[in-house]
């Protein structure tokens, strides 16, 4: 590995299940007993909004709960120490990479921590409910929804994204299923840019062939070695 310099780091559900955080969607369609088309899409917000806002009440309070595992810290420790290029883009709306202490980190679906005020286009802080309709402190209108992209609606920063992928010598894909895109594309991107592409995960993505390893196994057992490894190496 001695020739890379500039990494991207792929993250998915997997690395925050390990800490409590359920994944997205189950084989049954179901988000935490929900249909996703009935909350994590605009046509849902807009058909029952308390609906939406009270599932996204539970979601801040689990993300609140959680506690980052290994992998989250492995990450941060990676971000502290690597005099590269790095960029962690991250599905996960939790806040748990930063709270291993990564810095570098990108939220492509938005985060749970954090209220969009549709009014004004203010991103605020959030750790408290919105079922009961608080005005944005910006703007004092009532058009607070939770900064998450959902079904339909175009992903966080997606420029920044491709132009650190057609630069990096290591493209890394962490808990992904690859099964969502654009997210499941990024390691074609990667390869076409002639990066090395690894792959960490419980089992093999639906685009494992396309990376050049796949290493099987827990995220919090595969990352902090993939991190020792990695700034071990001359």
């Amino acid at each position: 590995m001695s020739a890379i310099r500039n990494i991207v780091i792929l993250t998915g559900a997997g690395i925050s299940a390990e800490s409590g955080i359920r994944t997205f969607r189950a084989d049954d369609g179901l988000w935490e007993d929900h249909p996703v088309e009935q909350v994590a899409t605009p046509e849902g917000f807009a058909r029952d909004p308390g609906l939406v806002q009270r599932f996204y009440d539970q979601r801040r309070a689990d993300i609140r709960a959680a506690r980052p595992n290994a992998a989250h810290l492995a990450l941060g420790r990676l971000d502290e120490a690597w005099g590269g290029n790095l960029l962690i883009v991250t599905q996960n709306i939790d806040d748990l990479h930063e709270r291993g202490h990564a810095r570098r980190v990108l939220h492509m679906h938005g985060e749970g921590l954090s209220a969009w005020c549709t009014a004004c286009d203010m991103r605020h802080r959030w750790e408290g409910t919105l079922r009961d309709g608080p005005a944005c402190p910006a703007c004092c209108e009532k058009a607070l929804r939770p900064d998450i992209v959902w079904f339909g609606e175009m992903p966080y920063q997606m420029e920044r994204i491709y132009t650190a992928i057609a630069a990096a010598d290591l493209f890394v894909s962490i808990g992904t299923s690859g099964a969502v895109y654009p997210a499941a594309g990024f390691v074609e991107q990667a390869r076409r840019s002639g990066a090395r592409t690894l792959e960490l995960n419980l089992e093999r993505s639906l685009g494992s062939m396309m990376f050049d390893e796949t290493r099987l196994g827990p995220a919090s057992e595969l990352v902090p070695a993939f991190v020792v490894d990695l700034l071990r190496a001359p």
